[in-house]
């Protein structure tokens, strides 16, 4: 019966991911380290509302056995570009050296498809950059999950994305044999996929991209 620990939990990925958890007979218990009180109440569930920014304050709290890594946000959303790395780059390598010298053992983490350091594009650039930090961390397991336009209800409208998953899902039976990957993804197939990843005792540094992703999570 092992620990979890997540950030972002209130996301599209991690509300569904924070259910399934709670829901798992793998997890006798649950950490989630959020900015607010989201009023969840579950037995196996301890919550700790922190600042993100001030990472002296929940150093020793990040102790566990499967560190899950589900926060994200939008360079729309975050307002700049230095706010969004804050979000998708530091608080992930924050947390992930906490979690290596308190020997948590694997860290998974939802990337995105097409993610590399030497993308011109900041969001994908962001996105590898915290790949190939955690390729360089000494944990047993590592996980990063790549998938394509998330499918799902967020609590924010985001139109370019509905725009995307209209014409995405239309268009979907074309993308066969190498294409596949980018087909949409429901946020909870990527959440189920995340579970059950984590059950499997990988070793080593591993990505799995979309198409494996939506195998994995039905």
């Amino acid at each position: 019966m092992k620990t979890a620990l997540i950030i972002g939990s209130t996301g599209l990925i991690g509300s569904q991911l924070l259910n399934l958890l709670l829901d798992s007979n793998d997890y006798l218990k649950v950490i989630a380290f959020v900015k607010r009180d989201t009023g969840i109440k579950h037995p196996k569930l301890t919550q700790h509302v922190i600042d993100f920014d001030k990472p002296e304050t929940y150093k020793e709290l990040i102790v566990g056995d499967d560190f899950f890594c589900t926060i994200g946000t939008t360079i729309t959303k975050a307002g700049s570009n230095d706010a969004f790395r804050k979000v998708d780059f530091e608080y992930p390598r924050q947390f992930a050296t906490f979690a290596l010298l308190n020997k948590v053992k694997q860290y998974l983490i939802i990337s995105s498809l097409g993610a590399d350091a030497k993308s011109g594009n900041f969001y994908l650039k962001t996105k590898g950059e915290i790949q190939d930090f955690l390729k360089d961390c000494d944990f047993e397991s590592i996980s990063v999950l790549q998938p394509s336009l998330l499918l799902g209800n967020r609590t924010e409208f985001r139109l370019g994305e509905k725009v995307g998953a209209f014409f995405m899902k239309t268009l979907s039976f074309l993308l066969l044999g190498n294409l596949k990957k980018y087909k949409p993804i429901e946020g909870k197939t990527v959440a189920k996929a995340l579970v059950k990843i984590a059950q499997t005792n990988n070793k080593g540094f591993k990505i799995y991209e979309s198409d494996v992703i939506q195998e994995i999570g039905n």
